[in-house]
């Protein structure tokens, strides 16, 4: 018998984060059971949805605003083009004003539509939380 003939075995168990994920995607593949979305999910879309177009409006309309306004003072800084700049200048400041009222009233529609769902969640994922 010949000693330097020696079996080796490691093993390494996969984290418990690694094994979560490992879970996550044997799930995403599995036909016979399909993909059941979480409570806490479900809240964080909701809550993303009554919040993302109020911010999107807003940045757009912040941002166009002042890219007018500085269109506006390059035209009289540097094409002395006083009276179009100074239109142009004010009307940029009036949209990048205008962006707040809009983000609150585009918000306040959010809450309203999906409210009334995301309270219901919040409620039932605080009962189970007590409960536990």
């Amino acid at each position: 018998m010949n000693i330097n003939n020696k079996f080796s075995y490691t093993y390494s168990a996969p984290t418990e984060e690694e094994r979560r994920e490992i879970e996550e995607i044997r799930r995403a593949y599995t036909a016979a059971e399909p993909r059941k979305e979480n409570k806490l999910e479900r809240l964080r879309a909701l809550h993303q949805r009554a919040q993302r177009p109020a911010l999107i409006a807003a940045l757009s309309l912040g941002i166009a605003g002042v890219l007018l306004f500085g269109l506006g003072m390059s035209m009289t800084l540097v094409w002395d083009l006083f009276a179009g700049g100074i239109a142009v200048a004010a009307a940029g400041l009036a949209a990048a004003i205008a962006a707040r009222p809009v983000f609150g009233a585009l918000l306040k529609r959010g809450k309203r539509k999906y409210g009334a769902e995301i309270l219901r969640l919040t409620d039932e994922l605080l009962q189970e939380k007590t409960d536990a």
